[in-house]
């Protein structure tokens, strides 16, 4: 059986322009990370990499990291710095049932000097985890991600984990991912979605569960990584003791915006607030 040409695929550039959204910053409450981003400025005859101040708005970006990187309590910092801004955010859970992921939510809110009324009133939950047909059924996550983003009139989001809905059939990632990837463009969302990493995964790459093509399909990734300071040349450059645990950050591409593709240094407060510090070659050079 043969098809015709489907027409509507084709437009002209200048009727798809009248649709492209504007990029603008979308804080993540996240200390060091919103500078990392740019767009192009023009000054005069000259064009410039102007700071974004954010995460570019609309944008479907993976975090991925193996075990103990930050990769939750990231994203809880920015679902947190959205209710601190009075917008709404959905929190998906796959890992811990809700009541657990309001207590850490709460914890978030209370390093990051944001009213817990904030974090009440902005956030809402989606259980996957007492939920499971969430994890089983992507038709029954798609419908009930239309609902809440509707009814909440919610315009980010936060899945904590993506690998929850392939965990044991990882050749399906790319059917899971992709039509989740659209769902979320199409609605206008801005999301960061947790991805995991598994330890024979080289650390500062963008794979993760699921293969390559997941960071290939959504926007960009923030990768975290870890490792000890295990020789006197690794103790000069990150500035501390033999046998410390150094985190490290990276962006691994982003297409909506610009970004310092540089590795740096990354930091877990004791109040349990990720910061991301200076580049490496910052660090060599000081």
């Amino acid at each position: 059986m043969t098809t015709g040409p489907q027409r509507d695929a084709v437009r002209p550039l200048g009727e798809a322009l009248q649709e492209s959204p504007q990029i603008t910053p979308v804080p993540s409450g996240v200390e060091g990370l919103d500078d990392l981003f740019y767009l192009p400025r023009r000054h005069g005859k000259r064009v410039v990499a102007e700071p974004l101040g954010g995460l570019p708005r609309y944008a479907v970006m993976q975090v991925t990291g193996v075990s103990d990187t930050g990769k939750s309590l990231l994203v809880e910092q920015f679902a947190v710095a959205q209710a601190a801004r009075g917008e709404r955010c959905l929190f998906v859970t796959y890992e811990n049932p809700a009541p657990f992921v309001a207590g850490g939510l709460r914890q978030r809110a209370e390093a990051m000097g944001v009213a817990e009324g904030n974090v009440e009133h902005g956030i809402v939950l989606v259980d996957g985890v007492r939920h499971e047909i969430l994890a089983r059924d992507l038709s029954a996550l798609l419908d009930t991600l239309d609902y809440a983003l509707s009814v909440h009139e919610a315009g980010y989001l936060v899945m904590d984990s993506l690998t929850g809905l392939f965990e044991a059939r990882e050749m399906l990632a790319r059917d899971v991912v992709r039509p989740l990837f659209h769902f979320l463009k199409e609605r206008r969302v801005t999301a960061l979605v947790v991805s995991q990493k598994r330890s024979g995964h080289e650390a500062l790459t963008a794979e993760a569960a699921g293969g390559y093509a997941v960071g290939h399909i959504l926007d960009g990734t923030l990768v975290l990584a870890k490792q000890a300071v295990m020789s006197y040349a690794q103790a000069r450059l990150f500035r501390r003791p033999m046998g410390d645990l150094v985190r490290l950050f990276r962006i691994d591409g982003c297409r909506l915006a610009g970004h310092d593709t540089r590795t740096h240094l990354m930091d877990i407060t004791p109040t349990g607030l990720v910061r991301i510090g200076p580049a490496l070659d910052e660090l060599a050079g000081g």
